[in-house]
């Protein structure tokens, strides 16, 4: 959809998604999470070759989108879980087109 302009519509809706989402980690993440809460260290190990200061960060923006939460719980050390949110699911549609894009465009490179 176009303005008369030349510049679509939903513009600002689009640059808003991709600045909640920027970057290779934030969708891996969310993926990881949906599955059920985590600690931080079974994140780090289940996105591929994310270091933890990176994990940290992305946590911390997902966070303050609204897409993640941080439970602390009362133990001795405190324990820290990570889990997705109402919102945060709401990109399951999202997430499992670019898994289905992914597996065919892999396909299509590969496969020659």
């Amino acid at each position: 959809m176009l303005s008369k302009g030349g510049c679509p519509k939903n513009a600002l809706s689009i640059k808003d998604a991709l600045e909640a989402l920027e970057g290779r980690w934030k969708l891996l993440i969310l993926f990881s999470l949906s599955s059920g809460p985590k600690r931080f260290k079974q994140i780090s190990k289940e996105v591929d070759r994310i270091t933890d200061k990176t994990l940290s960060k992305e946590l911390k923006n997902l966070e303050a989108n609204k897409l993640v939460k941080r439970n602390v719980r009362d133990t001795f050390p405190p324990t820290v879980e990570y889990s997705i949110t109402a919102h945060g699911m709401s990109l399951e549609k999202v997430m499992d087109e670019l898994h289905y894009w992914g597996l065919a465009h892999r396909k299509k490179i590969i496969d020659k």
